[in-house]
């Protein structure tokens, strides 16, 4: 199960990177609220990811659950920011309603993280 936590360790590392280049670029760029708000979104989510993971490790959550919370938020979030940010520079999203999608997922994805917590864990 070790290796598997790795992935979204590395999915949170990039998306930290790519926070503080959109907090950079929405810095230097007129109008560019979208950026801050994607920025913020990778930043914050990418630390929700470290702790999962490092909760679900230790076993203070369940660790397929807290596992799945991890992966909620690196998919959510890669979603939400990303049509933010394709807006941004290309002038439309990813798909019609990817970040009221990745919003919804990212509840979700906080939703099991809380019920990962709650899960008995097994003997």
């Amino acid at each position: 199960m070790a290796r598997a936590f790795r992935i979204p360790i590395v999915c949170a590392g990039v998306m930290g990177a790519f926070g503080v280049i959109l907090a950079a670029a929405s810095a230097h760029q007129p109008d560019a609220s979208r950026l801050a708000t994607a920025s913020s979104m990778l930043l914050f989510h990418a630390a929700a990811i470290l702790g999962a993971v490092a909760l679900s490790e230790r076993g203070t959550l369940h660790p397929r659950i807290g596992l799945i919370s991890a992966f909620g938020f690196v998919i959510a979030t890669s979603l939400f920011a990303g049509d933010l940010t394709m807006r941004q520079y290309v002038g439309h999203g990813l798909f019609p309603m990817a970040a009221p999608t990745g919003g919804t997922l990212l509840i979700a994805s906080w939703i099991a993280l809380a019920v990962s917590a709650a899960w008995p864990r097994r003997a």
